[in-house]
């Protein structure tokens, strides 16, 4: 697939080097001197459209000034069929260099023949990478922070899938443990409470007090009646847990769906239980001596793999921790399944945990290479109103969960905002995500698609259809705001290879609301239907490339490209 930007960077490379060669058999500079420096793309663009440094950096080698260095390889530098029409010294001897019609013209064939994939890299042999996310409890509805997660989590898998991997998107489910327990109790307790009254039954302290438990009896009392009331408490209590566990994991797929979340997998920390696995690992790190007892529970010595302390494996109740089913979990995802890569997606409530967690992976007998795991780290959500924070929805009057917030604001506008910086603290601003102007991005990006497509389909009913590169006059396209815009339909490749990199799906955002706003500055000041046949062709073309991005970027991002708004 085409990288114009790293294209462009490469053919710079060979023509110095070439250059390079030419001066040295000529005498002009000595020979035997390995050229290194860099190319960079200048942030001033008076400065050129690209600039090289290979003249400082040969220097010291040489003993020559890096300016005669650089005017020595301009003056051999050979551009005919280039992508580049000058090539000038500047400042201490920085070498910049001119796009010319043909790198413009070879952007807009790249986009017309790649359509859909345009920004796709090829696959990077054999790299299997795992993305979790989201992982909310299944013992309650899916908060704010696990909307903010999944659209991460998910633009991230995209971008990773984008940039050639090979992608696995899961959800682990701990539906194992005590918060399953606390859960059967929970519900226990308020199906009581419907058949003999809330008076003569006692709701644990540590249970938990949400609506949604109370629905879950409801639904028990509503198609069993009085059933379970003498039915002993452990068979009572599982039976609680077999109805509403399912039906709040459903739940959960539910809303995802809705969110435009599809995962692979759904893994289920009962069948490590089931399967021996955490038995199995805990057993595998006794053997290798890093444990000990302690107060009748089982420790990791954590610290001997440099984290700031121990950790307990198994309880003294005989109860494993979330930790051990950590340890557990993610030994299967790198030895049982065989991928290459692991990311994870937490809030920053669990940095701590990551970076000890980073160093128990380090452990020889697990037989992990803890270079491989990697973490999302994402801070939290604050929703506001007019300036006011909000806590609770309008309609149910309780805390406000993901369902609720699709149901206030759009899909699209979920998506994009959520996907801002995961490191910085989102202000998620519910005013602005349903405004219909210029100050909300993502309607912002949006009407660019729109008023492009309105335009095309215009042309269309007068009989002017979107022509092929081959068939305009790329030079028409000489204004610096044509030439700008050009320019940044080229980076999408290089910006879904650097998010990859960074694991910052964000710059997607960032990218997408720069196109528009170039979009629109061309668009603004310049005229497409009336002018002269060529220009108006060329500017169509120009035009349609736009929207084919906008619509690509978009697509990762997870949010729709309308044609009318």
């Amino acid at each position: 697939m085409a990288n114009l930007i790293e294209k462009a960077k490469a053919q710079i490379d060979s023509l110095v080097k070439e250059a390079y060669e030419r001066a040295s058999q000529k005498g002009a500079l000595p020979s035997g001197v390995e050229l290194g420096g860099s190319v960079e793309i200048p942030k001033d663009p008076s400065l050129g459209d690209y600039a090289c440094s290979y003249a400082l950096a040969a220097a010291k080698g040489m003993k020559m000034p890096p300016r005669k260095i650089a005017d020595e390889l301009v003056n051999e530098l050979r551009l005919d069929g280039s992508y580049f029409n000058s090539a000038v010294v500047a400042g201490a001897g920085f070498i910049n260099f001119r796009l010319s019609d043909k790198w413009y013209a070879e952007v807009l064939a790249a986009v017309e023949a790649e359509g859909a994939d345009y920004g796709r890299a090829d696959k990077r042999t054999g790299e299997r990478v795992m993305v979790e996310f989201v992982s909310a409890n299944p013992t309650g509805p899916m908060t704010i922070g696990n909307a903010r997660g999944g659209v991460l989590g998910d633009t991230l898998a995209e971008i990773l899938d984008r940039a050639g991997c090979d992608v696995w998107r899961e959800f682990y489910v701990n539906d194992a443990g005590n918060q399953v327990e606390l859960f059967g109790r929970s519900i226990e307790a308020r199906y009581l409470q419907l058949v003999l009254g809330e008076d003569k039954v006692p709701f644990p302290e540590d249970g938990y007090h949400g609506d949604d438990i109370r629905e879950l009896a409801r639904m028990l009392y509503d198609r069993y009646g009085d059933k379970y009331v003498n039915m002993d408490e452990e068979k009572r209590r599982e039976a609680f847990v077999a109805f509403a566990l399912p039906h709040n994991i459903e739940l959960m797929k539910e809303h995802l769906e809705r969110y435009r979340i599809h995962f692979d997998r759904f893994f289920l920390e009962s069948d490590l239980h089931k399967s021996g696995y955490v038995e199995e690992t805990v057993k595998l790190l006794t053997d290798n001596g890093y444990t000990y007892e302690k107060d009748g529970a089982l420790w990791l010595k954590n610290t001997a793999f440099g984290a700031d302390k121990d950790e307990v494996l198994r309880r003294a109740n005989g109860f494993y921790t979330y930790y051990t089913v950590d340890i557990a979990y993610h030994r299967h995802k790198f030895i049982e399944r065989g991928f290459d890569r692991v990311i994870d997606v937490w809030g920053a409530d669990h940095h701590g945990h990551a970076v000890r967690f980073k160093a128990t992976m380090t452990a020889p007998a697990l037989g992990i290479d803890s270079n491989k795991l990697d973490f999302l780290i994402m801070q939290m959500v604050r929703l506001t109103r007019d300036g006011e924070t909000i806590k609770v929805s309008k309609r149910t009057g309780k805390a406000i969960t993901l369902n609720d917030l699709l149901d206030e604001i759009s899909v699209d506008a979920c998506r994009f905002f959520f996907n801002a910086r995961p490191d910085t603290h989102l202000e998620f601003d519910l005013g602005l995500a349903i405004r219909q102007d210029s100050e909300n991005p993502v309607y912002y990006v949006q009407y660019a698609h729109a008023r492009i497509s309105s335009l095309i389909a215009t042309l269309a009913g007068e009989g002017v259809e979107v022509p092929k590169v081959c068939e305009i006059d790329v030079s028409k396209l000489g204004t610096d705001c044509e030439r700008e815009l050009i320019k940044q339909i080229s980076l999408l490749p290089e910006e879904i290879r650097l998010a990859a990199r960074d694991y910052d799906p964000s710059r997607i955002n960032r990218y997408v609301i720069e196109l528009a706003a170039r979009f629109h500055r061309f668009y603004n000041a310049n005229r497409i239907r009336g002018e002269e046949p060529e220009l108006m062709l060329a500017r169509l073309k120009l035009a349609d490339a736009t929207r084919r991005v906008i619509a690509n970027s978009l697509d990762i991002l997870g949010v729709t490209a309308p044609e009318k708004m």
